[in-house]
């Protein structure tokens, strides 16, 4: 097979922080090459190189024989490199033909858009690829499926040779799944080299003639898909050394099952929860980006309002209303979007700490005792600042994040939720979390942690809640912990499950 596009050694860094490490890929006209990777794997700043949204700190892009070390976006499109991320690119206000149409409309007299031309030439188009999609038809009245397509089409349009599919069935149900599939492998025949992403095993092994699986970053293996199976798969997309693991000193739980959530649900990202929690108990909740994690705390916490079900500690009814209620209620949600939910980025330490507690004076602000609690904490924590007067965006991220939790440290409630923890901050600050962690638990506290890492989660964890596509799909035990079965139920899609 011919190749069209060949990466070498690719590497990018953010702020510092080295995300690829000498990435090498290749792609062959009439070849689906999938990409498959933990979540924060890389796979995402990879596609974003591919497209021109990102520029590589190193590395060679080799483009139908040309080579380039860096692209813009409209550059890339001309080269015939189309991008369909998951999230749906369209304009739900016009028409299919509109969008297929859209900044490069079919005109007459020079300066009339020919509405009529562009139906038909859309119709034409959809027609070629089996879409059952009418040209003339409001994008607003599509399927899921179908606006997946219709981004297909759009690619198709703009004459695309490298087609890159990122979680392109994430959102459908399993016919819609079914037909995209179809339509890919139509792609693969008429020879469009493919990129696709996908968490689903069952996708790749059915689509993929190659996978690349990436690490941490890293290149771990590009693999024929005939020489592999699902175990080596798994094996290499979470083979680690164990000296990855944080090392907790003790077991806290208490089985009591103070906190109780029956029920809970809002749409379809959260669905039905229901589980219970002991005191001293840290639950781990995994599962893959977009499984409804974080959706699912920020109910418990009155961040966003459930549409029905309850939350109970102690068996005295807590649900949220809004997250002042919450709050009253001695729930702490430390969140994963630090800098825009969880702290005052312009103002100093000391308010962002001391703003819960001071929030419930009746009256007026008690100034000394303030500055005793925020000193206390800083000490406590280890919080690296020149006085409590700087502002917290001069510090480092793991100092933000220690500021953040020290917030609600001082609050004293009884059920602490923390949103991916040790995002963004080094290792030596994300052994401090944990230790407060570890501290809270001792204390009796009811900790709920979400993450995307799994060293975390099994770490930490005294069980882990993994959900999937808005469902609590189990509860495992500590003893059952291991990354390959946990990573096998984040990735068998439910449309498997039915299927059993």
């Amino acid at each position: 097979m011919e190749e069209i596009l060949r990466l070498e050694n690719i590497n990018k860094s953010y702020s510092g922080v080295k995300v690829l490490y000498d990435v090498n890929l290749s792609l062959s006209k009439g070849e689906v090459l999938c990409l498959a990777g933990e979540n924060g794997a890389g796979k995402s700043t990879l596609i974003k190189i591919l497209s021109g949204a990102e520029t590589p700190d190193s590395g060679k892009l080799t483009i139908k024989g040309h080579e380039y070390q860096k692209m813009q976006p409209a550059e890339a499109i001309n080269l015939g490199i189309v991008t369909i991320y998951q999230d749906v690119d369209l304009v739900d206000t016009l028409t299919v033909a509109d969008n297929i149409f859209l900044n490069n409309e079919i005109m007459k007299h020079g300066f009339i858009v020919d509405k009529d031309e562009e139906i038909k030439e859309a119709q034409r188009l959809l027609d070629s690829l089996n879409m059952k999609i009418k040209a003339d038809s409001l994008v607003s009245d599509l399927s899921p499926g179908q606006k997946q397509n219709l981004q297909i089409a759009k690619a198709m349009h703009k004459k695309a040779e490298i087609l890159i599919l990122d979680e392109p069935t994430a959102s459908l149900g399993e016919e819609e799944t079914e037909a995209l599939i179809r339509l890919v492998e139509k792609l693969r025949n008429d020879g469009l080299g493919i990129i696709y992403i996908s968490h689903y095993l069952d996708e790749i092994f059915t689509l993929g003639d190659t996978v690349l699986v990436l690490k941490d970053g890293h290149h771990v293996v590009t693999r024929k898909i005939s020489e592999t199976t699902e175990d080596q798969l798994i094996h290499d997309m979470v083979g680690r050394d164990t000296s990855a693991m944080y090392k907790r000193k003790a077991y806290y739980s208490r089985g009591d099952n103070a906190l109780k959530v029956s029920h809970l649900s809002r749409g379809k990202r959260v669905h039905d929860i229901t589980l219970s929690v002991s005191r001293g108990e840290i639950l781990g909740i995994g599962g893959l980006v977009g499984a409804g994690r974080t959706e699912f705390v920020r109910l418990i916490a009155g961040a966003d309002k459930a549409e029905s079900g309850t939350v109970e500690l102690d068996g005295r009814d807590i649900t949220p209303s809004d997250p002042k209620d919450g709050i009253r209620n001695g729930i702490s949600y430390i969140s994963e979007d630090r800098k825009g939910e969880g702290l005052f980025l312009l103002r100093s330490a000391k308010e962002n700490i001391g703003i819960i507690k001071n929030n419930r004076k009746k009256i007026a602000l008690n100034l000394p005792e303030e500055d005793k609690d925020v000193r206390e904490q800083i000490e406590k924590l280890s919080i690296k600042v020149f006085s409590p007067e700087q502002e917290v965006s001069t510090l480092s991220g793991g100092n933000q994040q220690k500021v953040a939790v020290s917030r609600w440290l001082l609050a004293n409630g009884d059920i602490f939720i923390f949103d991916e923890p040790s995002k963004g901050v080094d290792i030596g600050a994300r052994e401090e979390i944990y230790q407060i962690m570890e501290n809270l638990a001792e204390q009796g506290k009811i900790i709920l942690m979400v993450s995307s890492t799994m060293t975390e989660l099994i770490s930490m964890s005294d069980r882990i809640a993994v959900m999937r596509e808005g469902e609590l799909v189990t509860v495992v035990d500590r003893k059952d912990f291991s990354e390959d079965y946990l990573l096998k139920l984040y990735i068998q899609s439910n449309k498997e499950e039915e299927r059993k």
